[in-house]
């Protein structure tokens, strides 16, 4: 059978990203293809679904297929339960995990001017798209707040690194154009390259 045709049926069946590594696991030991066959295979998957509604994607836990997004709208209406749109606050919060990690709760609230609910740091732990990465040695010991590969899935990334413009992320779903130039004026310096705490210096983490 072809290797090709195998890669997709594990993809189409899997319901989530798949590593090379696990591709090479659906083949016993003696006819398990090395990675440089298993990236041309999927490299015809992808050719083969370039004028097709579906596509296969790359992202920080491996590869997927997945609905074009050109598609979402009329694909969305399957689910009776449609996600929400993020608060503000949210939108906020998450933004400066991403763009500065690691960050505590505390130098998100200084960034933003309020308190951080904690309900929202809860349904990002939950949702998995957060993670304690460890504590700063200062009185308290507070966590430091870093982005998972679900994260970086969710937002169909590979790395840090492909994050758009701190403008871009927060516009997606921005109403408070007040709010938004204050975060962009508390987080410019960041944005800057060569800090310890920037995505491009600590990317190797998600891949």
């Amino acid at each position: 059978m072809e290797l090709k045709n195998i890669l997709e049926a594990a993809l189409m069946a899997s319901g989530r990203p798949l590593t090379l590594d696990e591709l090479g696991r659906l083949f016993d030991d003696k006819d398990q293809p090395d990675q440089r066959l298993l990236l041309a295979a999927l490299e015809q998957v992808e050719a083969d679904y370039q004028s097709r509604p579906l596509e296969l994607k790359k992202v920080a836990s491996g590869y997927r297929l997945q609905v074009r997004e050109a598609y979402s709208p009329w694909v969305s209406r399957l689910f009776e339960e449609r996600p929400g749109r993020y608060s503000r606050a949210f939108l906020e919060t998450l933004a400066i995990i991403a763009y500065r990690q690691p960050a505590t709760r505390g130098e998100i609230e200084d960034i933003r001017g309020v308190a951080v609910s904690s309900g929202i740091i809860k349904t990002m732990l939950e949702r998995e798209w957060i993670e304690v990465i460890g504590h700063k040695e200062v009185p308290g010991r507070p966590a430091l707040f870093g982005t998972t590969p679900f994260f970086l899935d969710y937002f169909g990334l590979t790395s840090l690194s492909e994050l758009p413009p701190l403008q871009d992320f927060i516009d997606q779903s921005a109403s408070d154009s007040a709010g938004v130039d204050r975060l962009l004026a508390s987080m410019n310096e960041p944005q800057t390259a060569g800090r310890a705490d920037s995505p491009l210096e600590i990317n190797d983490r998600h891949e």
